[in-house]
């Protein structure tokens, strides 16, 4: 039986916000579970669903179960082409911040009752590399605050969805490459903009600079390869159901020509049946 029921499994690393996620969840209409025992969810979903009152369901699983964590994937798996709309959420951050979280949240991790705090961390890593590959959505929220995160999903979540959600964004390669990005293109083969002495104070979101990048010859052909390799995964993606891509474009700082890059993507590729969300990562971060 296939209900009509949108259910969101919302997982990942301790300490990188599935709270905060889960209450915003909440905020936009969902019936929300936290720490749901896996085992139990394809029984939550055949009681909620049957009762007709609850149309989006959001199901907080991880590692917090303990042993009983182990079925998990399998839970997911099962009950996944069982609703009408499925989607996954993994947030994440890198090992650093999330020790810097519960050393000032002074809570102890769920698994540190049998390992120091760093040694905890890895294993939980471990334990959800499977469902951080099947995600639909990952967020990483190590330069994020809670504010920023509830803003992603809202952005995800909020109403009415076309049938993909997609993220395009700069960033710059010296600061390091975006761990939640689906595609990364370098556009560092275009002529730095931070070269010519009028255009370097500037970055890629003023005329004067997106006029100089989009008007170097390969520059156009370059965001239409884009566009053509996007419409290839997009009905990938519908098939399979997922509705969440992310897109990354690179250069060297982040202030020029991925700025200008992205937001020429982004002109392109939004439609009725794709929404765009722009992120300029590091723009003004120099």
């Amino acid at each position: 039986m296939k209900y009509e029921l949108e259910l969101t499994i919302v997982t990942g690393m301790s300490g990188a916000g599935r709270s905060t996620a889960a209450h915003a969840l909440e905020d936009l209409g969902y019936m929300v579970i936290d720490n749901l025992p896996p085992q139990l969810l394809r029984e939550t979903i055949d009681l909620i669903a049957e009762r007709n009152e609850v149309s989006r369901l959001a199901v907080v699983i991880d590692s917090r179960g303990g042993s009983l964590f182990s079925t998990a994937e399998s839970a997911i798996d099962e009950v996944r082409s069982e609703v009408s709309q499925f989607s996954m959420v993994f947030l994440e951050a890198t090992d650093q911040v999330l020790i810097r979280r519960f050393e000032s949240a002074r809570r102890p991790h769920p698994l540190q009752s049998v390992a120091n705090l760093l040694e905890a961390v890895v294993t939980e890593r471990s334990m959800l590399l499977n469902l951080r590959e099947s995600a639909d959505l990952l967020i990483d929220t190590t330069d994020k605050n809670v504010h920023d995160l509830r803003r992603a999903i809202d952005k995800a979540f909020d109403g009415d969805k076309p049938q993909i959600r997609l993220t395009i964004s700069s960033f710059g390669f010296k600061y390091g490459i975006p761990i939640d990005a689906d595609y990364v293109f370098d556009v560092r083969f275009l002529p730095n903009p931070f070269w010519v002495p009028e255009l370097r104070h500037l970055t890629g979101a003023d005329p004067q600079v997106r006029d100089y990048v989009l008007s170097q010859p390969e520059a156009q052909p370059f965001v239409e390869m884009i566009q053509q390799l996007f419409e290839v995964i997009r009905s990938g993606y519908i098939r399979e159901g997922k509705r969440f891509v992310s897109i990354a474009m690179g250069c060297t700082g982040g202030q020029h020509r991925s700025v200008a890059m992205a937001q020429r993507l982004a002109d392109i590729l939004e439609s009725d049946s794709v929404s765009v969300h722009v992120v300029h990562r590091d723009r003004g971060r120099e």
